[in-house]
């Protein structure tokens, strides 16, 4: 489940192309790994309400699927599906929406997909104390998808999101 050798286990984002999310909260890296990792530890909290995570498949591998289905207030679905592209158990993960399982090229309308874009997220977990420092960095291919993305509401959207999460595995923990 881990990824080559010679991958890099650190990232310096660049400004011009990436969103950040960092914060130390106050449950283990074992239970912010699961609740990433266990489809029905993820739907609970991985979308900020209203919407919601009516499915999610995961097989935790290199070239594995990654993929959620969101649901609006209104009832409408948008499935976002991805492919892992490294997994180093309760530190990180790294997937993209740019390729699905396999490697193969997600040549999904964007227009067509309720105006998604590809991206990368790298996930990281580092033991804080009895916390987790948690960084979520999002990749993008050019500074207009950066900025749909913000404009979309990364931070708070993110952020509302991780503290579902920690909501959530408290109650599991």
């Amino acid at each position: 489940m881990t990824s080559p050798a010679n991958a890099p286990s650190t990232y310096s984002p660049d400004p011009a192309l990436d969103l950040v999310l960092q914060r130390v909260v106050d449950v283990p890296p074992s239970l912010v790994w699961r609740a990433w990792t266990e489809p029905e530890l993820l739907k609970p909290w991985f979308t900020p309400k209203p919407w919601s995570t009516v499915d999610c498949e995961i097989d935790l591998r290199p070239g594995g699927i990654f993929k959620v289905v969101m649901q609006s207030p209104e009832g409408k679905t948008f499935a976002h599906p991805g492919c892992y592209l490294e997994v180093v158990p309760r530190e990180r993960l790294v997937w993209t929406s740019a390729l699905l399982p396999g490697y193969r090229p997600n040549l999904t309308d964007s227009e067509a997909d309720g105006g998604a874009f590809p991206f990368t997220c790298i996930l990281t977990l580092e033991p804080n104390g009895a916390g987790t420092k948690y960084t979520a960095i999002a990749l993008h291919g050019d500074p207009s998808t950066k900025t749909k993305h913000e404009a979309m509401g990364f931070h708070d959207g993110w952020s509302t999101a991780l503290d579902q999460l920690v909501e959530h595995v408290r109650r599991i923990g």
